[in-house]
């Protein structure tokens, strides 16, 4: 090996370690930046949760629940509700219709009971059980999905005039409201959009809007919380709509949560 030859392989030796380090510097903050800005599934689904209900530590709303298009004559059109949650529980009293005022499902860890006047002692329920009109029992409780599903991120795409994360939210057990349910919640406020609701066989059951017109303090800022949601069913015209109201952050004495004070 001559002389020249060896001074260039010296020169290559020596600029090699410095090219690397330059190329390694250059694409690390890139790889860090990335990695930085992936949304965190499970995060996204707890702050949507709190404009409906969810993991709050005490609040109240009235829900008037109303069904258009429904061919079943048993239906009841109208129904108005109180609810109380905190936490992980929630507890939803019928006040009208008139004929069943009075009743009560309780909601603790997925665990429902009902109780109403001439029952000796509360009954246990399903979430799935309809309420009224496309409204299931546990559509009316608080909304605790990050402790109910585990949550996927799909996508982003617009929704509307927004962008939406789209999550695929797949039920931890069996006695969850629905099996498997499509999320779109806003990136720019955390919020449901629109949601889409599965069977285990895959088969779509309905889908729901929402909107936001109500908020609430939480944490000292004010945070937004659900005014409607739109239920439809996937096989016929009918809908029900649920408006929400008196909204109120108090604290709830925990005997409420508690079945034996059901009845």
């Amino acid at each position: 090996m001559d002389t020249h030859d060896r001074t260039v392989r010296r020169r290559l030796a020596q600029a090699l370690p410095l090219a690397l380090a330059l190329a390694f510097a250059s694409a690390t903050p890139a790889a860090v930046g990335a990695a930085a800005a992936e949304p965190d599934a499970a995060a996204i689904l707890a702050q949507s949760d709190r404009a409906r209900g969810g993991g709050l530590p005490g609040i109240t709303w009235d829900v008037v629940a109303e069904t258009t298009g429904s061919t079943d004559d048993d239906a009841t059109s109208r129904m108005v509700l109180r609810v109380s949650a905190a936490d992980n529980a929630s507890v939803a009293e019928t006040l009208e219709p008139l004929r069943q005022k009075g009743a009560r499902m309780l909601n603790v860890d997925r665990v429902m009971w009902l109780t109403r006047p001439g029952l000796k002692k509360p009954v246990p329920i399903s979430p799935r059980q309809r309420l009224t009109g496309q409204a299931a029992v546990g559509d009316i409780a608080a909304t605790n999905y990050v402790q109910d599903y585990a949550p996927t991120l799909q996508r982003e795409e617009g929704c509307g005039e927004r962008r939406c994360w789209v999550l695929e939210l797949t039920a931890k057990a069996k006695n969850t409201t629905y099996d498997r349910v499509l999320y779109w919640v806003t990136v720019d406020g955390h919020v449901a959009a629109r949601a889409q609701f599965y069977s285990v066989s895959g088969k779509l059951l309905k889908s729901a809007d929402f909107e936001y017109a109500n908020t609430v303090d939480y944490q000292g800022r004010r945070i937004p919380f659900v005014s409607r949601m739109v239920i439809r069913d996937a096989l016929s015209a009918a809908t029900t709509t649920l408006d929400y109201s008196r909204i109120t952050v108090q604290k709830i004495p925990e005997t409420l949560f508690d079945v034996g004070h059901l009845d």
